[in-house]
């Protein structure tokens, strides 16, 4: 069995929207990101990654490549799968956490839950996705940013 951590965080813009784990949600923000920015994802592909021990985001996805301008994260977290299916490892389950004033999650998590375990090919009761916000506490609290934490467990297939 092996854990991994994952991180992110970006910051936010006046826009139309933002997509967290591979939804759009609608606001009036938007996220500064090379790719599209969801970083629930770009969180979670680091806890994947740093479980295998296989390096992170940037190794495989670095932001100077024109490649990854613009690109649908759950395409990289596709990717990412398909290199720890290779690797023998299976997903045993994932937990998130959101941390930012806006946007409220609520209404939201469970269509992220359907969403991811179907991408990362696991049970919907093996992936937990939650939100926090700061009570207006740091960058996350002044809309200027927000943040995503990620932890998982891996098990090499027998």
């Amino acid at each position: 069995m092996r854990v991994g951590f994952g991180y992110d965080a970006h910051r936010l813009v006046s826009g139309k929207g933002v997509t967290l784990g591979g939804i759009f949600i609608e606001c009036e923000y938007s996220i500064k990101a090379h790719s599209d920015g969801d970083l629930i994802i770009h969180a979670l592909i680091d806890s994947l990654l740093g479980a295998s021990a296989l390096g992170d985001i940037g190794t495989f996805f670095p932001s100077e490549s024109s490649d990854y301008k613009d690109i649908s994260s759950q395409l990289l977290l596709s990717k990412v799968i398909k290199l720890l299916n290779e690797e023998d490892y299976q997903l045993v389950n994932v937990d998130v956490t959101l941390i930012a004033q806006v946007p409220k999650l609520k209404d939201h998590i469970e269509s992220i839950r359907v969403n991811l375990s179907k991408v990362l090919g696991i049970d919907k009761e093996n992936l937990s996705c939650k939100a926090t916000t700061t009570d207006g506490l740091g960058f996350e609290g002044k809309k200027k940013g927000i943040s995503c934490t990620s932890i998982c467990l891996l098990k090499r297939r027998v």
